[in-house]
């Protein structure tokens, strides 16, 4: 579908305007959340009243309305990944980013499509079954070619069953080759709405033009990506407002394309080697992020909320019970850290906080009495883009996605839990099964589970 309304902008100006009038008392946060809850669409003047919450009172009724939502939608699952980084040869010179042009003392690597190969083949048999790959930007056709040919590549020659790609903004037509070559979500950062703060930070290279980046998301649905991932790097600019301007572009892609963003994610500036910028220039606490996760959650409760290893494993723990619904585990962010580990790899992107195993991610999971999930379904079996997203909102997708998770995750204990996550794994799917409500229901899903158990792989609904 082409956009029916001229390519989306922000106004800076009714953005702050917004953030002025955005004090909400507890009156007005009951009646918001009571809004969210009964799944309506919030408006962004509601959204800036969430976002001044300071009182924690407010706080925590946000948290509980958040979880209630997430769980309205997406049940208890978290969804578990890990990001494969291809290369930190990059053309543009972020000032954040250890990939930058001007960093001198990186080590430059770019993995041979052998090599992606075979990071993606340990992964899978670490357990994972989706893989984000990520690159830096180089210009050219190579570069697109490159990102096909590896794409390609890992679904030919490893079982690793869906791929999706953060790289930079492409033409129309290079997402249809991107898209043609079986990528899944395309997920690509604004880093900040706040047109200074964005040249400030872009100072050279392809990345510094502002409109073209902020108008790939249109190009990328244009060229057959029915999902995409968006979000902004907190601490740049004031959080309210990338928050509320995260939440304008994802209703406008709404309204010209029929769906938001499949994923919404929230990554916070770490500390880079060899990055120019050392410090936060708007700080962003851990209380302010977990609020910032809520209202995502309560703002586009379709929205996958994915929360990285940037965070640390206290913080991640705490989110993924207030709304986060993705979360990656054992992520590498230097090049091809996963099979050779550090001592080959090429310089990271940023320093991570979080180094626990997905092993250990599944186990504390579970600890928190949700769902671990490795499930791939919907984007092997059609169900994205608007019809995910009306699935979602309705609550249709429940009972498929429990199934899935817990086959997914059945297939992880199986294969790959240790014997700690194993047994608290085969306690949580006994007592999700004892939940579920319908015999006829239960009856099926503890046939498939033991189909499972026995050896047989990949099922799902």
């Amino acid at each position: 579908m082409i956009p029916t309304k001229e390519i989306f902008a922000i106004d800076e100006k009714e953005i702050h305007a917004l953030i002025r009038g955005g004090r909400a008392g507890r009156h007005d946060v009951s009646r918001i959340l009571a809004r969210a809850r009964e799944g309506r669409r919030l408006g962004l003047a509601e959204i800036a009243a969430l976002l001044s919450v300071e009182a924690p009172r407010d706080l925590e009724a946000i948290f509980q309305g958040a979880r209630e939502v997430k769980e309205q939608v997406f049940g208890k699952r978290i969804i578990l990944f890990a990001p494969l980084y291809l290369s930190n040869r990059c053309a543009n010179n972020c000032l954040y980013c250890g990939f930058r042009r001007e960093n001198r003392e990186a080590a430059r690597k770019t993995l041979s499509v052998p090599d992606v190969v075979r990071e993606a083949a340990f992964l899978f048999e670490q357990g994972y079954r989706r893989l984000l790959l990520v690159a830096g930007e180089t210009q050219g056709d190579a570069s697109l070619a490159y990102l096909c040919d590896a794409v390609e590549a890992i679904y030919r020659e490893t079982p690793m069953r869906m791929v999706h790609v953060n790289a930079a903004p492409l033409s129309v037509e290079g997402f249809r080759r991107l898209k043609g070559g079986g990528a899944g979500v395309y997920q690509c950062f604004q880093e900040t709405y706040h047109v200074a703060t964005y040249r400030r930070m872009h100072p050279s290279g392809p990345k510094r033009d502002y409109a073209w980046r902020l108008s790939v998301m249109d190009r990328a649905m244009e060229g057959g990506f029915g999902d995409v991932g968006m979000g902004v790097l907190f601490g740049l600019y004031d959080y309210r407002f990338e928050a509320l301007s995260v939440v304008a572009h994802a209703l406008y892609l709404e309204q010209a394309f029929g769906v938001g963003p499949h994923t919404v994610s929230v990554p916070r500036l770490q500390p880079a080697p060899g990055a120019a910028l050392s410090r936060a220039p708007h700080p962003v606490s851990d209380a302010v992020f977990k609020k910032i996760v809520a209202v995502f959650r309560l703002a586009l409760p379709y929205a996958g909320v994915v929360v990285s290893t940037r965070e640390g494993a206290t913080l991640r723990d705490a989110v993924i019970r207030i709304g986060a619904s993705q979360i990656s585990a054992g992520s590498r962010t230097d090049i091809g850290g996963y099979a050779d580990g550090a001592e080959r790899a090429g310089t990271p992107q940023f320093s991570l906080r979080d180094s626990r195993s997905l092993d250990e991610m599944v186990r504390s999971v579970l600890e928190a009495e949700l769902l671990p999930s490795l499930c791939t379904a919907c984007y092997r079996t059609g169900r994205t883009g608007e019809h995910f997203r009306r699935a979602a909102e309705s609550g249709a997708l429940q009972e498929r996605c429990l199934a899935n998770a817990l086959l997914s995750l059945m297939e992880y204990l199986q294969r790959h839990g240790s014997a700690g996550s194993r047994a608290a794994g085969l306690q949580r799917i006994e007592a999700v099964l004892e939940e579920v409500p319908d015999e006829a229901l239960r009856r099926r899903l503890a046939d498939r589970l033991d189909r499972v158990r026995r050896g047989e792989a990949d099922l799902h609904q």
